[in-house]
């Protein structure tokens, strides 16, 4: 039963470690004022990149700066389309995720035809943290994870303080509630915004390479399945806060965890197949409409054009 639990909870955090990164690049940019809804397309590409880098070059590390890379150039174009030319958010979120699946697709096929037996690299290696690794359940939970997980970890404390602690992060927040006066500062509001959509790409194609090579190992079109959606909802439900986007992934976490498992064992032949699958976004749903508020950025969503 201890090992159930710990195996269970070991799975939470690693499935935590893409929904946690994309949160918060959401929270990032959310807070400028822009919505990334081209959140499930980055990462998708991001998913992409990171197989056919590491698959093409051997390395992990070609597959994870790939990642960020096709991450980034998603996020520039859905920046320069929504920040620079002002066109609705969301539209053009839809019309960049479809455009990364189509693209993902494309390219699949071009590079690797239709192949027999299903391409395959091997996926980050698990870290055992000296000492730590060795505490009662918790050691295995939390301290041998693979890279991207400890990164997740460090990422957490850092984008608190950056947003709360330092005058960046005033700066960013302000774009989102009060554009104007950061324009008067002589700052450029459009260019944080642009700066923190960038970010949040960045990190939506690291969160995507992930479930590629940081998990399973292999690329399918389907491999995202939503998971970039609910980052963007994790963000909403944690109120634009890093702390609410943690308490959120750990919750969507576990929950994907409890799915795996009951997946994988046949103790519940009777609760169907495609009910388990749906749980995750059964709950997205749950939350998202039982949540009474939010402490929406003022100007989220809306276009800053400076006045003459």
């Amino acid at each position: 039963m201890i090992n159930t639990i710990t195996g269970i909870l070991s799975s939470a955090v690693m499935m935590c470690t893409p929904l946690f990164l994309g949160a918060i690049g959401e929270v990032f940019s959310e807070r400028a004022g822009v919505m990334v809804c081209a959140i499930e397309g980055i990462f998708l590409l991001g998913a992409w990149g990171g197989f056919v880098g590491a698959y093409a070059s051997g390395s992990l590390l070609v597959g994870l700066i790939l990642a960020v890379i096709m991450g980034v150039l998603m996020a520039a174009l859905y920046g320069f389309v929504t920040i620079c030319l002002k066109q609705q958010q969301i539209v053009m979120g839809t019309a960049v995720n479809i455009l990364a699946a189509g693209l993902a697709a494309f390219f699949q096929r071009v590079f690797f035809g239709i192949p027999t037996v299903p391409l395959q690299v091997k996926p980050l290696s698990h870290i055992a943290i000296p000492l730590l690794s060795k505490l009662p359940i918790i050691g295995q939970v939390l301290f041998n994870q693979n890279i991207i997980t400890y990164l997740a970890y460090i990422l957490f404390p850092i984008s608190f303080f950056v947003l709360y602690k330092t005058s960046v992060g005033l700066t960013i927040r302000s774009c989102g509630e009060n554009p104007a006066s950061v324009d008067t500062a002589g700052i450029n509001v459009n260019r944080v915004r642009f700066l923190t959509v960038i970010i949040a790409g960045a990190l939506g194609g690291l969160a995507g390479s992930f479930y590629t090579i940081g998990y399973l190992g292999m690329f399918t079109t389907g491999i995202i399945g939503g998971r970039g959606w609910i980052a963007f909802a994790i963000c909403f439900l944690g109120n634009w806060n890093p702390k609410g986007a943690l308490y959120g992934t750990l919750v969507f976490g576990i929950t994907e965890a409890i799915t795996i498992y009951l997946q994988s064992t046949q103790n519940i032949p009777s609760i169907p197949n495609e009910f388990i699958i749906a749980l995750p976004y059964i709950l997205t749903i749950a939350l998202t409409v039982s949540k009474r508020s939010f402490a929406v950025p003022k100007q989220l969503g809306i276009p800053y054009n400076k006045e003459l």
